[in-house]
């Protein structure tokens, strides 16, 4: 059991360390897929007791259990991101196909404890755009500049690279009350890999880490359960290298010098609740709510890590969303379960303050999967995810006249659409 355990943890964390975090363009960059069986069911999981996928939403479903396991899989994404403006359609080049890691393994202590460890990636964003994507932002001007002369200046400050990969180990413990009713508790452990905020004029990349805390409760009566989690919100502290890309910028003082810098990197809370009822034997139902705390997402600012100098700041002031799951199971036989979902999710982002770094779209998830048993505890599962983002023809809250923050302004106005592709798979095995 324990080489296994080894075994699994090392496979999951570097797969963490090698894959790429995907770009989403809902829910702002949360990533609600944490395992096979909720990509399946489009997340409704919260108040599942039986399938394994579910510890990844509420740890009190260990409880539930009654033999240690452990999981392991990927999130394999695809992703279509395009902006049409004066510039014409212009594509993000972040890569077509990326990867997050599914890890979750639970020992059983006793009758009433499970302990439990997992690693998935909750948070994550790439976009890449071209130069030239915003007119307005884009190319060089003539400028006087007293002792040089005409001089070729940028127009202004676009957005090239946004990336962000975090990884989120969560050590979990629960204890079943009674035969209906459990409780878990434990923490979040983030670890941004990379985060990097590239733009015409300078480049950003930097890693950190932050910590959280997960609390989860279940119900369970028959044929009906109940579910609730809570994931704390918690502020990654990133340390990086900024570096300008334009020495002319820099010697006017428009321009901050080379140097170390940091950031903290303020992630939201997460409040899942659920029904299910297995209406027979082989077909059951589950409906959730989730509440993620995108208000306190409001602003990121660089600061010189030892000058203490402001270097860049950008506004999002984003607002918290909701999302509405439902999901549904149907045994085909005793090893073989199939599995749908539809998800609507809300998007978080105002007009006020737009970013083209994380261009966010209210969203429908479609989702279909399948569970398949061969015998001394192990199991395979599969499934397929479909994102149709809803198009954001975003037109500017406010005239570009040169500021330095370009969120919510005409700078990045634009037609944004967007549709995902996720595949994913996970192994099992069940002691």
């Amino acid at each position: 059991m324990r080489k296994i355990l080894s075994a699994s943890i090392s496979a999951a964390l570097a797969f963490g360390f090698t894959g790429l975090a995907p770009q989403v363009q809902a829910s702002g960059f949360s990533i609600p897929e944490l395992s096979a069986a909720g990509l399946s069911t489009a997340n409704a999981m919260v108040a599942n007791p039986e399938a394994l996928g579910a510890i990844a939403y509420n740890s009190a479903a260990m409880a539930f259990h009654e033999q240690s396991s452990v999981a392991l899989g990927a999130l394999f994404l695809n992703i279509n991101l395009s902006v049409e403006n004066a510039a014409g359609k212009s594509d993000s080049d972040a890569p077509q196909w990326m990867t997050a890691p599914v890890f979750q393994a639970v020992m059983k202590v006793n009758d009433q404890w499970r302990i439990g460890l997992g690693a998935n990636t909750p948070f994550g964003l790439e976009t890449r755009w071209p130069e030239n994507t915003f007119p307005p932002i884009s190319g060089n001007r003539i400028v006087p500049i007293p002792g040089l002369g005409p001089t070729p200046l940028p127009r202004g400050n676009q957005p090239t690279q946004s990336l962000l990969q975090v990884l989120d180990i969560t050590p979990t413990a629960s204890y079943r009350i009674n035969d209906n009713f459990s409780a878990s508790a434990g923490l979040d452990y983030y670890w941004a890999k990379q985060a990097t905020l590239n733009s015409s004029l300078a480049e950003l990349q930097g890693s950190g880490t932050g910590l959280g805390w997960n609390l989860g409760l279940m119900f369970r009566k028959d044929a009906f359960s109940l579910g609730a989690s809570y994931h704390s919100a918690a502020t990654v502290n990133v340390d990086g290298t900024y570096t300008p890309l334009n020495q002319t910028l820099v010697m006017l003082r428009r321009l901050a010098p080379g140097q170390t810098a940091e950031l903290d990197l303020n992630l939201p809370w997460r409040l899942q609740l659920g029904a299910r009822y297995a209406i027979n034997k082989q077909l059951a139902v589950e409906v959730d709510w989730t509440r993620i705390g995108w208000s306190q997402f409001q602003k990121i600012e660089v600061w010189g890590k030892n000058s203490g100098v402001l270097i860049s700041q950008d506004t999002n002031d984003w607002e918290d969303t909701d999302a509405i799951r439902l999901g549904l199971t149907y045994d085909v036989r005793p090893t073989t379960q199939l599995r749908f979902g539809y998800s609507y999710d809300q998007t978080g982002q105002p007009d006020a303050h737009f970013s083209a770094r994380v261009p966010d779209m209210d969203r429908q998830l479609f989702s279909i999967g399948v569970a398949q048993g061969f015998g001394q505890g192990f199991t395979v599962e599969a499934g397929y995810m479909y994102v149709l983002t809803k198009d954001r023809n975003y037109v500017g809250d406010v005239p570009y006249v040169g500021q330095k923050d370009i969120n919510g302004t005409t700078a990045i106005a634009g037609n944004y659409k967007g549709d995902l592709n996720l595949f994913a798979i996970e192994v099992s095995k069940s002691f």
